[in-house]
């Protein structure tokens, strides 16, 4: 009897349709993470530019070792290092230079293959890297690396000359890890595709 007196209390409330939608996800940043991934136009002018002007570096060195001149003026570098002086007994003056030029020719046209390998370009980083170290070695072992004042003053050749590789091995350490992280997404990208073709 109750719900016929009082039709209101038995029927349930209907809810406004407005009420019944679901709230609308709150919304970052115009376009989200894409825009956190968009790189900055310099940046990329600089990423080009430490790449690519590592491999002229390297190759312009490299070139310069089968002259004479370069032989000649590694010479007393090597000479003095206990970690690469024996390459003497095996090789001559300018047989050792035009070696190392060989080696560092190759270690930048694989830098610059990037954008065709990148695994192969990582194998020119891991080059350059190995090279640089050897270059930086050479700090601890030649005479007169200092100035007369002692460390930390250094003498502009060879101290300041030897010192500057220190961001070169950054460079490669960077290009290093460049390619390595093309390398992987690549790989991932080619997994869902061999997929699709064996359906």
């Amino acid at each position: 009897m109750l719900h016929l007196l009082h039709p209101h209390i038995a029927k349930p409330r209907r809810q406004p349709a407005e009420a019944r939608q679901p709230e609308p996800e709150p919304r970052g940043p115009a376009s989200g993470a894409a825009a956190r991934n968009q790189e900055h136009p310099i940046a990329v002018a600089g990423r080009l530019l430490l790449r690519y002007g590592l491999v002229v570096v390297i190759a312009w060195i490299g070139a310069l070792k089968y002259s004479a001149y370069e032989a000649a003026a590694i010479h007393p570098l090597i000479a003095n290092s206990p970690l690469m002086s024996w390459f003497y007994n095996i090789l001559s003056v300018r047989a050792l230079a035009a070696t190392l030029g060989t080696v560092e020719i190759i270690a930048a046209v694989l830098i610059a293959l990037r954008y065709v390998s990148p695994r192969v370009s990582a194998v020119g980083s891991a080059m350059a890297i190995v090279l640089f170290l050897g270059t930086l070695s050479l700090l601890f072992s030649t005479p007169g690396v200092t100035a007369a004042g002692g460390f930390p003053v250094l003498s502009v050749l060879p101290g300041q000359f030897l010192l500057k590789d220190l961001v070169l091995l950054g460079a490669s350490l960077w290009t290093l890890g460049d390619s390595l992280g093309a390398s992987r997404s690549r790989s991932k990208a080619t997994v869902p595709q061999q997929r699709d073709s064996r359906r």
